[in-house]
């Protein structure tokens, strides 16, 4: 909801933080099409942090023009806009949703993850050619991996929960354009694919045109009206990449292409040639939409309006010509023999994933991977891992589990086999080691909930801590509940108008309707009230009727975490998200009265039901899942349970996680008991009245502060 402004007379700075004396503020029922941001500061010189409101010098009656009030309220406070997209070749019902925030002024701050540090750089994939990912739709994957990770472990970006509530097509079925190319042997392919390798950008349309028609497609009109042009060559390279028999690589189960091609048996020849022949047009395709001749304002068009089947075939021929050479072919799958540009990198980056996550079974694995290095390129020990060592990795979710397999498969210990059946198509998952520790993917509920615990790297949280419910090594699948999705696509549109650090427009900004918010608890020493004891998995039966699949099994989760001293279990029952909140600067700011909050220390949440009343049909004294919450007793030897209620359907509620990473992890799974998503704010970097924004802007309901100076000790996260 849009916060309002009330009138004049009965503006006050202390009322409106008292809960009874809250003006509520109005729903709304028209959004703004005005897609113009927020006014943003312009930069001036640093100015001394704010500790007290109003500054010294200044009549809490005094009124201030825009002008001053951006300078001393909003001056590097992020303001959030949300932005509707037309998705292609479809009518107006899908749409993509994004988020875009902007207004500190710090040159590299944002609420993402460096896609480096992370590991995750071959997750996302910009179409428009090698560059910087700037906006979240110019990746072909949608949403955009580019914006997924935020910067805190088990984190999601602002853009990525807008994202999640777009409306796309499940997929766009092409018509058979009847086109056929010419049909052409192995060596012919690579021969070709050879020649692309060292093909010049800026070749004429003479020359691509007796290429492509002499050896690859036919032209039904070469005597009478040749089809030179580039125009027209790009149009026949999509028509004959449109036929049905081809590999549709916006399939889920297609998208680990070295599948395809690892390891062929003889009977295989066929589908060999078939994916090299395919590989071969998206290459041709490739060459002549980034061809010199081509202008930009034609590709861009060009590529923004492209089927999306065709568009994944362009990244497969990217990827390709970035990272493979042909050394040698012959008309034989034997004859066929490949470079791997990036397997040195990829060597390192696996040394790298394998010591930060504390890989049980190091050394040995460190040793099998040097001798791996050493061997030729095309004698990887599983699809997996000629993908990754190949770099032949298409965008979107599969790299998490083509880096993770590829550690396994490396990993000579016997004890790996029991974790062979890692699969993108099921990404809610995780495993247990050598009794020793735990992984779990970031998309997992209880990847999220033990991230604070843990380092985050290429899509896994680990290392965590094991459990007795699994065997010595086994895979866990993990089931949970959709939440209610809170965020519609009205609350994205009007993300701007909601969140604006001034409040509604005005005239005037009175200065007594804003208030400077700072923490409450304590920052001088690490709090320790919370600790987390265990993780319990319950195996999911199977019903009655329906015989146990073969695979890795379906479990729910728990964690137990001692507060006080009393343990008290907590299911994560539903998937729920968690956002980095993005940072500002010169805080902290003032905050307008109308964005109201309750403010809770991390041990007193468990004596909060079902905030946002969005299950209240099975809250009452059980939980959602029937797990018995406990009544706490707060810091001031109060019952929580009487007296934390939500008093307004926007208040938002802030949990003082400060301290150590545990207090963290039950702020997290707490939220995932309820199926309540949550802002997670690190208050070095956002200060509270810009988190508390953020979560008017994202329609959360929950705010999570923590401090890194105190809830990280010990080596870097």
């Amino acid at each position: 909801m849009r916060p309002r402004r009330p009138p004049p007379e009965t503006s006050s700075m202390a009322q409106p933080r008292d809960a009874d004396a809250r003006p509520r503020r109005r729903r709304v029922t028209r959004f703004s099409d005005d897609d113009t941001d927020v006014d943003a500061p312009a930069p001036q010189s640093p100015l001394t942090p704010l500790s007290e409101w109003p500054p010294a010098g200044m009549n809490p009656q005094q009124e201030l023009s825009r002008d001053q009030a951006i300078a001393l309220i909003a001056r590097g406070a992020p303001s959030h806009k949300g932005y509707r997209r037309a998705v292609p070749h479809v009518s107006q019902q899908f749409f993509a949703l994004y988020a875009a925030s902007s207004g500190n002024r710090g040159d590299e701050a944002t609420d993402r993850v460096n896609l480096h540090d992370a590991m995750v750089q071959l997750m996302t994939f910009r179409m428009a050619g090698p560059g910087e990912i700037s906006s979240p739709w110019s990746t072909l994957e949608q949403p955009s991996c580019a914006y997924l990770h935020g910067a805190r472990p088990g984190t999601i970006t602002l853009n990525h929960w807008a994202s999640m509530v777009s409306e796309f097509p499940e997929r766009i079925t092409l018509r058979d354009s009847g086109i056929i190319p010419r049909a052409l042997t192995l060596e012919q392919v690579f021969e070709r694919l050879r020649e692309l390798q060292v093909e010049r950008e800026d070749l004429d349309e003479g020359t691509l045109y007796r290429t492509l028609y002499r050896r690859i497609l036919h032209d039904p009109d070469r005597i009478l009206n040749p089809r030179k042009s580039l125009e027209k060559q790009i149009t026949d390279l999509i028509m004959a990449l449109s036929r049905p028999d081809w590999i549709d690589f916006t399939d889920p189960k297609n998208q680990v292409v070295t599948r395809f091609i690892f390891d062929p048996f003889p009977e295989d020849h066929d589908r060999y040639l078939a994916f090299f022949h395919q590989l071969l047009l998206s290459m041709e395709l490739n060459a002549r939409i980034h061809n010199k001749q081509h202008s930009d304002y034609a590709k861009d068009k060009l590529l923004q309006q492209m089927p999306p089947t065709i568009r994944w075939n362009l990244a497969l021929a990217r990827r390709w010509s970035d990272y493979i050479r042909v050394h040698s072919y012959g008309p034989t799958v034997d004859d066929i023999k490949l470079r791997f540009k990036l397997k040195r990198r990829q060597v390192k980056m696996l040394k790298r994933f394998a010591t930060r996550l504390k890989w049980p079974n190091l050394d040995e694995t460190l040793d099998a991977l040097r001798e791996a290095r050493d061997e030729p390129d095309s004698n990887a020990v599983s699809s997996d891992a000629y993908a990754f060592f190949s770099g032949l990795v298409l965008p979107g979710p599969t790299f998490p589990f083509i880096i993770m397999n590829t550690l396994i498969d490396i990993d000579p210990d016997e004890a790996t086999d029991e974790l062979a059946l890692l699969s993108h198509l099921h990404p809610s998952c995780g495993f247990q080691y050598r009794n020793s520790y735990t992984y779990w993917t970031t998309t997992s509920i209880v990847g999220k909930v033990l991230a604070p615990t843990c380092r985050a790297l290429a899509g896994w949280v680990g290392p965590a801590c094991p459990t007795a419910d699994l065997g010595r090594s086994q895979i866990a699948r993990i089931r949970a509940r959709k939440p209610k999705q809170v965020l519609q696509r009205e609350d994205v549109e009007s993300m701007g108008e909601r969140s604006d650090p001034l409040g509604p427009p005005s005239a005037v900004f009175p200065i007594d309707e804003y208030v400077l918010v700072t923490p409450e608890a304590s920052l001088g020493a690490p709090l320790n009230t919370a600790r987390l004891e265990l993780l319990t998995l319950r195996e999911v039966p199977a019903p009655d009727h329906i015989k146990t699949p073969p695979g890795p099994k379906l479990f729910d989760a728990r964690i137990q975490v001692a507060v006080d001293g009393v343990s008290w279990p907590l299911r994560l029952a539903y998937d729920v998200s968690f956002v980095n909140a993005w940072p500002c600067s010169d805080g902290p700011h003032p905050l307008f009265f109308d964005y109201i909050y309750r403010r809770i220390a991390v041990e007193d949440i468990l004596g909060v039901k079902d905030w946002g009343g969005l299950y209240k049909k099975n809250s009452n004294t059980r939980s959602a899942r029937s797990t018995p919450m406990p009544i706490v007793h707060g810091a001031n030897g109060n019952v929580a349970a009487d007296g934390i209620q939500q008093q307004d359907d926007d208040e938002v509620l802030v949990v003082e996680a400060f301290g150590v990473p545990d207090h963290e992890v039950l702020a997290r799974a707490w939220c995932a008991h309820w199926g309540v998503s949550a802002m997670v704010a690190d208050i070095g970097k956002t200060c509270i009245s810009c988190a508390i924004r953020e979560c008017y802007a994202a329609a959360l309901a929950v705010l999570i502060l923590v401090d890194d100076a105190t809830n990280r000790s010990g080596d870097d996260q």
